[in-house]
Protein backbone atom coordinates (compact mmCIF):
# COMPACT_ATOMS: atom_id res chain seq x y z
CA UNK A 1 0.00 0.00 0.00
CA UNK A 2 2.48 2.36 0.87
CA UNK A 3 4.57 1.97 -2.14
CA UNK A 4 0.91 2.95 -4.18
CA UNK A 5 0.67 6.11 -2.77
CA UNK A 6 4.52 6.74 -3.08
CA UNK A 7 4.12 6.18 -6.66
CA UNK A 8 1.04 8.13 -6.80
CA UNK A 9 3.04 10.85 -5.28
CA UNK A 10 5.70 10.52 -7.57
CA UNK A 11 3.84 10.93 -10.87
CA UNK A 12 1.86 14.02 -9.24
CA UNK A 13 5.51 16.03 -8.62
CA UNK A 14 6.61 14.83 -11.88
CA UNK A 15 3.52 16.05 -13.65
CA UNK A 16 3.17 19.44 -11.76
CA UNK A 17 6.99 19.92 -12.20
CA UNK A 18 6.63 19.25 -15.66
CA UNK A 19 3.84 22.13 -16.34
CA UNK A 20 5.23 24.23 -13.85
CA UNK A 21 8.73 24.02 -15.94
CA UNK A 22 6.60 24.24 -18.97
CA UNK A 23 4.98 27.54 -18.40
CA UNK A 24 7.71 29.28 -17.05
CA UNK A 25 9.23 28.74 -20.28
CA UNK A 26 6.76 30.00 -22.14
CA UNK A 27 6.39 33.23 -19.80
CA UNK A 28 10.21 33.54 -20.74
CA UNK A 29 9.94 32.72 -24.12
CA UNK A 30 7.20 35.65 -24.13
CA UNK A 31 9.03 37.86 -22.55
CA UNK A 32 11.93 37.76 -25.21
CA UNK A 33 9.42 37.66 -28.15
CA UNK A 34 8.34 41.57 -26.49
CA UNK A 35 11.28 42.64 -26.21
CA UNK A 36 12.78 41.69 -29.90
CA UNK A 37 9.43 43.23 -30.99
CA UNK A 38 9.81 46.61 -29.31
CA UNK A 39 13.56 46.95 -30.17
CA UNK A 40 12.87 45.96 -34.60
CA UNK A 41 9.33 47.72 -34.34
CA UNK A 42 9.18 50.86 -31.58
CA UNK A 43 5.96 52.99 -31.21
CA UNK A 44 5.88 55.51 -32.92
CA UNK A 45 6.07 59.04 -30.54
CA UNK A 46 2.27 60.61 -29.98
CA UNK A 47 2.07 63.74 -31.97
CA UNK A 48 0.04 66.76 -30.02
CA UNK A 49 -3.18 67.77 -31.32
CA UNK A 50 -3.21 70.77 -33.50
CA UNK A 51 -4.56 73.77 -32.34
CA UNK A 52 -7.81 75.11 -34.02
CA UNK A 53 -7.49 77.83 -36.19
CA UNK A 54 -8.80 81.47 -34.36
CA UNK A 55 -10.88 82.15 -37.73
CA UNK A 56 -12.81 78.98 -38.00
CA UNK A 57 -14.87 79.13 -34.57
CA UNK A 58 -17.87 79.81 -35.46
CA UNK A 59 -18.63 81.92 -31.65
CA UNK A 60 -21.73 83.83 -33.39
CA UNK A 61 -23.83 80.23 -34.64
CA UNK A 62 -23.21 79.24 -30.76
CA UNK A 63 -24.61 82.05 -29.04
CA UNK A 64 -27.54 82.22 -31.04
CA UNK A 65 -28.07 78.70 -30.23
CA UNK A 66 -27.82 79.11 -26.74
CA UNK A 67 -29.87 82.26 -26.84
CA UNK A 68 -32.48 80.07 -28.76
CA UNK A 69 -32.83 77.77 -26.12
CA UNK A 70 -32.92 79.74 -23.56
CA UNK A 71 -35.66 81.74 -25.42
CA UNK A 72 -37.31 77.99 -25.74
CA UNK A 73 -37.19 77.52 -22.31
CA UNK A 74 -38.60 80.72 -20.83
CA UNK A 75 -41.21 79.70 -22.88
CA UNK A 76 -42.38 76.74 -21.99
CA UNK A 77 -42.73 77.79 -18.38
Amino acid sequence: MENLVFEGFKFMVLGMGTVFAFLVLMILAMNLQAYIIHKFFPEPAPTPPKPAAKGNTNKGAKIAAISAAIQHHKQAK
